[in-house]
This record gives C-alpha cells, sequence and structure tokens, in this order.
C-alpha cells in the first residue's frame, strides 16, 4: 500500500511539473508573439510618420519626393519577422537619412513647425521600438533557457517548443559617436 502511494505521489509531482512547465512555455511564447506585435505597430506607425514627412517634402523638391515616395512604397509591415524587421528599419533609417539632408538643403522645410513635430514623434516611434524589441529578446530569452534546461527541456520538446532568434542588433545605432567627433565639427 505504502509503495502504490509513492508511485501515485511521484505520478502526480511529475503531472504537475508537466502541467507548470506547459503553462509557463505557453505564456513566454505568448509574450514573445505580443512583443513582436507591437514591434510591429510600431514600425507601421514610424512609416507612416516619415509617409507624412515625404509629403512635407514635396512642396520643396519634386525629385527627393518622388525617390522617397518610391523607397515608401516597398515597405512591408504586416506580421514581419524579426529578419523582415531589421530590414525595415535599415530601410526607414535610409529614409530618414535622406529626409535629413533635405531638410538641411532647404531651411524652410526644418524650420517648419509640423516637420520639426513629426520629426520629434519618430524618435519616440524609434524609442518605443528600442524598448520593445527588449521586451521581445528578454522573452525569447526566457523562453530559450526553459527550452535548453533539463527537465524543462523534456516537456520543451515533447510539446514541440523549439529555441526561437532573438531579434539582430543594429550595429549602425549601437555605435555612440566617438568624443573627439562631437567636438571637431
Amino acid at each position: 500500500m505504502t509503495g502504490l502511494i509513492i508511485v501515485i505521489a511521484i505520478a502526480l509531482a511529475i503531472f504537475l511539473y508537466f502541467f507548470a512547465t506547459q503553462r509557463s512555455l505557453v505564456a513566454l511564447d505568448e509574450k514573445r508573439k505580443n512583443a513582436l506585435a507591437q514591434i510591429n505597430v510600431q514600425l507601421k506607425t514610424r512609416w507612416d510618420a516619415v509617409t507624412n514627412l515625404v509629403e512635407m517634402t514635396k512642396q520643396y523638391t519634386i525629385h527627393e519626393h518622388d525617390t522617397l515616395k518610391d523607397v515608401i512604397a516597398e515597405r512591408r509591415i504586416t506580421n514581419a519577422t524579426p529578419e523582415q524587421m531589421a530590414g525595415q528599419e535599415n530601410a526607414i533609417s535610409q529614409v530618414l537619412s535622406r529626409l535629413n539632408a533635405v531638410a538641411e538643403q532647404y531651411p524652410d522645410l526644418k524650420a517648419d513647425r509640423m516637420f520639426s513635430e513629426t520629426m520629434s514623434g519618430i524618435r519616440d516611434y524609434e524609442e518605443k521600438v528600442r524598448l520593445s524589441r527588449m521586451v521581445f529578446n528578454d522573452s525569447v530569452t526566457k523562453m530559450n533557457m526553459m527550452v535548453r534546461q533539463w527537465p524543462s527541456s523534456i516537456v520543451a520538446s515533447m510539446l514541440h517548443f523549439g529555441l526561437q532568434e532573438l531579434l539582430p542588433e543594429d550595429a549602425s545605432k549601437s555605435e555612440a559617436p566617438s568624443v573627439s567627433d562631437i567636438f571637431n565639427k
């Protein structure tokens, strides 16, 4: 009788562990998906703000407007994968660099209140994307730890939870300008 109770207690402990681990894996996977969706939303909003800036440039230079419009026409944000998001962020950075160059050439555009407010809004969206990327990578790291650590790795493999990829770091944004570059301008 005691042996049966021990076997039942062990089976119950294994079941409870399996149950708790499955719930944790599902929760982490949902947090990862949510963070990815938040990044998609922020990227779309940023593209919309960039599109507004491009429209503002139309009155100053038709050539730049048409070129930037062609770049924006190729954006594809809906449910982007982490790799596609990196491409979208690079495209946004290129358009913003060109817009900054146009603004330097046209002081009236740079001084325009709407242009300035929209550029400020884009900086806010960039911060939100940065924070959303941090949440995504944190969720992926926690999930990957559970998928790789024993004994949760057994439950993860049984339920087909695999390792997830972190969002790649944008090297251009992580390189801080040198102090000598700042003072030599």
